[in-house]
């Protein structure tokens, strides 16, 4: 009884098995960075409600200080009042505008994972010389 070789995979099933892998490395992809998208969209609506929070409770909380303060010094000293709270609030603006930038500064990159996970990818793909 002769035993025949083992077929060997054609071109063409090899071309699908390559097709495949590239297709489920971009589907894995895809969804990493559609995992991500969500994350930083779920970020950012906690960041707004945060600010918003805390700008709708401060500009209160100084509105009605700086009235007050007005108030009790309006016969003898309404006008230096008012000039140092404008001093005041212009220098605590200032430091609001540094601590901001600082805070962006330190923030992770958007889609960290997803540009390490193609860069791995890409290093994986020889190179020609």
């Amino acid at each position: 009884m002769p035993t025949d070789p083992p077929a060997s995979p054609g071109f063409l099933a090899s071309f699908r098995a390559l097709g495949d892998g590239l297709l489920a490395t971009a589907q894995d992809r895809l969804e990493l960075f559609s995992v991500e998208l969500q994350e930083e969209k779920f970020r950012l609506i906690q960041i707004f409600f945060w600010i918003s929070a805390a700008a709708f409770t401060g500009m209160m909380t100084i509105t009605f200080a700086s009235l007050t303060l007005v108030y009790f010094f309006w016969e003898s000293a309404r006008l230096a009042v008012l000039g140092g709270l404008t001093a005041f609030y212009a220098v605590a603006l200032a430091g609001l505008i540094v601590g901001y930038r600082r805070f962006v500064a330190r923030l992770p990159s958007p889609f960290l994972a997803s540009r390490q996970e193609l860069r791995e990818d890409r290093a994986c793909i020889p190179k020609e010389n």
